[in-house]
């Protein structure tokens, strides 16, 4: 049983994974991005985030710690003065991992660990997600005022049904004497 175990061994011995982690930081720092297993990123991704927090501090000392872990002069010199750099304001969480689906050969779950403030595509669809406005309402607005009025109109008209024109008698409190007289003469006409 693993109980507290909380290291992937990746079916290597404790040298082999310490060098062979130490070569995928150096060269996830000198190129920004490797494709690798999910495995062995989630691995890297542990090893490599306390050497880049490290490296927020530029002395001597932390070079020399960050210099034990990679072994590669350049690595350092490009964490220390580029990769700090960038990413000084940041509290963590400095890579990201994308997966990328199966190897052919073996089925293994690949992926692509990179930088996360070095992907200029990722940055820039950033910028433009957060200068688009959002619409609070589902109705479509037209253009301009008068497609407003149209619209405003042809609904009007769709709801009323077409009505027909009915003569209303007028009250007889309203109405004048020779109205009324005129009235009454129309009624006999009618009734006769």
């Amino acid at each position: 049983m693993r109980h507290g175990d909380k290291q992937n061994n990746l079916g290597r011995t404790a040298s082999h994974r310490d060098a062979m982690l130490g070569n995928m930081a150096s060269s996830l720092i000198k190129h920004k991005r490797i494709s690798t297993t999910v495995a062995k990123a989630k691995a890297l991704r542990k090893f490599v985030e306390p050497l880049i927090t490290k490296a927020k501090e530029d002395t001597t000392h932390s070079r020399r710690t960050v210099f034990s872990y990679l072994s590669d002069k350049d690595a350092v010199t490009e964490l220390f003065r580029e990769v700090a750099q960038k990413i000084g304001d940041r509290p963590g969480g400095y890579t990201r991992i994308l997966k990328t689906g199966t190897r052919l050969g073996d089925s293994a779950e690949m992926c692509i660990i990179e930088l996360v403030d070095f992907n200029e595509a990722m940055l820039s669809a950033k910028a433009e997600v957060k200068a688009k406005t959002t619409r609070r309402s589902r109705k479509v607005a037209p253009k301009s005022t008068d497609e407003v009025t149209a619209v405003a109109t042809e609904k009007k008209q769709a709801a009323k049904p077409a009505k027909k024109k009915v003569e209303v008698a007028p009250k007889l409190d309203e109405v004048s004497t020779e109205e009324k007289v005129d009235a009454e003469e129309a009624t006999e006409e009618v009734n006769e």
